[in-house]
Formats: C-alpha cells, sequence, structure tokens
C-alpha cells in the first residue's frame, strides 16, 4: 500500500500546505485497517461550507481515512479538512472561467497514477477499496486537481512565459556570456514525523521574514547546515550546481526575497536571494557526481555529532572513509557515482555546495536517528548535458504557475466563507 499511496501523499502534503515528503514520512502499511465508523443516515450530511458550497461528512470521512492509509503525520481530521475546503475553493475558482475537465482526462490522470504504482488500473482501485477508500472519492480528487492546474494555466499561462532575455539569463549566455552564479543564504531545518507540525510552523514564519539579519539570525539558531555558523549566508555559487528542480526556484527569487519552505527528505529548506552575476567562466553541467555517505548512530546529538568530529579529524579524501569503516557493517558506508538526477534531492543539495574532498554533516536518516557524513568524491563534466532553451523555459514557466497558484490559493482561503456545521 506504500508504494501505490505515495504519489497521493506528496499531493496531498502540497495541497494542504504541510511540509513533507513522502519519502521522509516514514510511511507503513497499516493492515486490517477499516473505514472509520459513521452513522449511515449521516453519511451525506454537511460537515464544512465553502462560500455555501457543502462538503459532506462522508467526504471529510474519506480524506481522513485516506490519510490514515498512508499513515501520515500531524492531525490527519485537520489536513484533511483543509483539503476539502481547498478542493472547493479551486472548483469554484475554475467555474469563473467556465474551465472543465473532461470524464477521459480524468480517467487518464487515474491511470497514471496506477501506472506509477506498477498496477494496472482495476488493481489500483482495488486495493484503495481494501482500505476503506471508494472510486469517487479518487475520481474527486483528481478531477479537482486537473481542474486548477487548467485554470492556473488559462489564467497565469501567458504571463508566465519568460522573455527570451530571461532565458538567454538563465542560460547563463547574456553579458560576458559567463555561467550565471548566485549569491544565497539559506535555513536547513531538520524534521521527524513528530515535530513536522512544528517544523512548518517555524518555517511559514521564517519564510514571512522581511531582512537579511533577520534571516541570517534563524539561520544561526535553526539550521542544521555547517552555514550557521556563518549566518546561513553561502559564497557564490554556480546556478548549474544546484539540483535540476531547484534552479527554476532559485532563478524565480528577487533579490531579498525567501522562498517558500520546499521539501527535502528529513529537512525543509528554504533560501534567501543575495545576488545573482554572470561569471567569467561557464561552469560545466556534469554527467557523473562521485560521493560517499558514512552513516552514524545518535544523529545530531551530542554523542551523534562528537562521533562525526571524530571521524572528520581522520579522513582527508573519500578514500580514507574506507579505513574508518573497516571492520563494520558494509552499510555503514555508501559511495556512488551517478548522474546528478539520481541523486536525492537533499543529498544534491549539499554536494553543490562542497568542493573535491570536503564535507557536511547537514543531514540525516532514520527519522533523524542517524547522521550522514557527506563527502564530495569528485565531479565528472558532460559538456553536452547542457539544458535547451526550451527545458529552461519550461522550468521557469512551472515555477510562475506555482507561484501564482500558491499566492491565489491564499487570497481564496483569505476571502472565503468557511463554517464547520
Amino acid at each position: 500500500m506504500r508504494k501505490i499511496l505515495t504519489p497521493l501523499l506528496h499531493t496531498l502534503s502540497r495541497s494542504t500546505g504541510a511540509i513533507c515528503l513522502a519519502a521522509s514520512l516514514g510511511l507503513v502499511p497499516m493492515a486490517g485497517l477499516a473505514p472509520a465508523p459513521v452513522a449511515a443516515q449521516g453519511l451525506f450530511a454537511p460537515a464544512i461550507t465553502v462560500n455555501g458550497d457543502v462538503v459532506t461528512q462522508f467526504e471529510l470521512e474519506q480524506r481522513i481515512q485516506l490519510l490514515r492509509l498512508l499513515n501520515a503525520p500531524g492531525d490527519q481530521v485537520k489536513l484533511a479538512r483543509e483539503a476539502l475546503i481547498e478542493d472547493r475553493l479551486k472548483t469554484q475558482a475554475a467555474k469563473t472561467l467556465d474551465v472543465t475537465v473532461a470524464p477521459e482526462d480524468v480517467q487518464a490522470g487515474i491511470d497514471e497514477m496506477a501506472r506509477r504504482a506498477n498496477m494496472s488500473t482495476d488493481e489500483f482501485i482495488q486495493a484503495l477499496k481494501q482500505g476503506g477508500v471508494s472510486q469517487e472519492t479518487v475520481r474527486d480528487f483528481v478531477k479537482s486537481s486537473l481542474l486548477w492546474r487548467d485554470y492556473i494555466g488559462t489564467r497565469y499561462g501567458a504571463r508566465a512565459r519568460p522573455t527570451p532575455a530571461e532565458i538567454d539569463r538563465a542560460l547563463g549566455q547574456a553579458g560576458r556570456g559567463g555561467g550565471l552564479q548566485v549569491l544565497l543564504s539559506e535555513v536547513i531545518i531538520p524534521v521527524t514525523p513528530q515535530t513536522l507540525d512544528q517544523v512548518d510552523a517555524l518555517a511559514a514564519d521564517i519564510a514571512d521574514l522581511q531582512t537579511y539579519e533577520a534571516f541570517s539570525s534563524a539561520a544561526a539558531q535553526y539550521s542544521a547546515s555547517n552555514s550557521r555558523v556563518n549566518g546561513g549566508r553561502l559564497d557564490w555559487m554556480p546556478l548549474s550546481r544546484l539540483p535540476g528542480a531547484l534552479q527554476p526556484v532559485i532563478l524565480g527569487l528577487k533579490k531579498g526575497e525567501i522562498s517558500t519552505p520546499l521539501m527535502l527528505p528529513n529537512a525543509v529548506a528554504l533560501f534567501q536571494m543575495r545576488g545573482v552575476r554572470e561569471g567569467s567562466v561557464v561552469e560545466p553541467r556534469y554527467a557523473k557526481i562521485d560521493y560517499a555517505a558514512y552513516y552514524i548512530p545518535g544523529g545530531r546529538g551530542p554523542e551523534g555529532l562528537a562521533a562525526a568530529q571524530q571521524v572528520l579529524n581522520r579522513v582527508d579524501t573519500c578514500d580514507d572513509l574506507y579505513g574508518v569503516a573497516k571492520g563494520q557493517p558494509p552499510e555503514v558506508l555508501e559511495r556512488k557515482s551517478v548522474a546528478p538526477a539520481e541523486i536525492p534531492r537533499d543529498v544534491a543539495l549539499e554536494l553543490s555546495k562542497l568542493d573535491k574532498g570536503e564535507t557536511s554533516i547537514a543531514l540525516t536518516r532514520n527519522n533523524g536517528q542517524t547522521l550522514v557524513l557527506l563527502m564530495l568524491c569528485g565531479r565528472t563534466a558532460d559538456v553536452a548535458a547542457d539544458a535547451t532553451r526550451e527545458q529552461i523555459s519550461q522550468g521557469l514557466v512551472e515555477q510562475r504557475l506555482k507561484s501564482y497558484a500558491e499566492s491565489l490559493l491564499a487570497q481564496l482561503k483569505a476571502d472565503a466563507l468557511i463554517e464547520d456545521q
């Protein structure tokens, strides 16, 4: 069930604003979980009204049941309520522009979810039914998502398209022709299922900060990254070193602006833009990244950090880690040489800040119980891997549409008449 429903959880998390990734939630199957009991006569009684539109008790129970199947942390009733309110607001907004979704498109969306779970559609629906979630619940969920996507594209599509100059800038082709570099500050907040709600609230507060000084203070107090000792401030960095999915996010920031909280495995990241410039040398894109990860019990507690410091005192290169791990189980040390797209997002972000032989102890695994000592072993350039203008353009459009969608949804919620029944 975990493999089947992970794509649903990721979408649900984004729709409610929760800061989490399926990979970091520690999801477990909940065998034999029965639907929460609801009196038959109350199944379709109103639970919430949103600008006069009714959310029934049945819909609320179904969404709660889905979150229970996923073992999603936090207040599942609250999360379900917020998601259904947002669904109603999205549907209402779509009606203002006469945006509709054809039944075959909804079915295609369900089919795609099943394919991602390596199942036929019938098998996928049956697996959900066994967990107490009806086919109509899934259909409504997919329809709402597609309506919102098409509505945002219709309303903001023309405004989101980048100009040729913006694409040139993103490709690092403007000015002197050097590679684009960015000057960032960061806050990386560790998160576990037990601390998810607190981190969600903290990250939202940090995203609302207005000054460089306030952001740096937050980094010094809350960040787990090595940069916390410098108030989260990073040195100039080639944009191409950042994970591909993060590049449009960074390019979309104005000077002084702070990103929305970004979901990473076991952490939440926020970035503040301090500057953009053209470098004199184009940074190559990379075919392979060679790195090592040494896993230390104790997480970010005193014992784990002390053990990490002992290792750092002994190593200068990735090969030195083999001596440290000698006599221990093989799984305590991983050495990989893989394409950038194959690297977990949080690992890729840390590696982007490192030169060969440098280390990071910002990451954890096992719900924060295991500290990751990460070392960059080397990078293999691939000049043929440069992004095309079309890819850069699409990335910028997607990031802008996401920003428009989040802002509009927040405004719709602020203006809505929402009543519990």
